[in-house]
């Protein structure tokens, strides 16, 4: 299986579509994501979905299966375009993989004298 997936079905005169890709998250610590980006095809994405971790690429793609084969059941078909939301996908993962920022304000501590 590929570790991406790009999906669309026919709808009353829309489009809609469903991209997927498996990304390894930062670290190498051998965890993986799925994440998923659906909306009309042709605009923004309207929502960005994100599964796991998981612990490496074969299980995430285990995942991606299932979620293909549950929306093949629904109507959904491959589409062989390349993928138009990857930047939005991209971003969601730096989300996801940046450091936490402390919360730790300019606090100035002054002991008693």
């Amino acid at each position: 299986m590929s570790r991406t997936l790009c999906l669309t079905r026919e709808c009353l005169g829309m489009t809609t579509r469903i991209e997927c890709v498996i990304r390894p998250l930062n670290g190498d610590n051998g965890l993986w994501t799925l994440l998923c980006a659906a909306g009309v095809s042709g605009a923004q994405p309207s929502a960005i979905k994100v599964q796991g971790p998981f612990h490496g690429p074969f299980v995430a793609e285990g995942v991606l299966d299932a979620i293909a084969e549950c929306l093949a059941v629904q109507g959904y078909a491959v589409c062989e375009e390349p993928q138009i939301w990857r930047l939005h996908m991209q971003g969601e993962l730096r989300k996801l993989t940046r450091p936490r920022q402390s919360q730790a304000g300019s606090y100035a501590l002054q002991p008693e004298s």
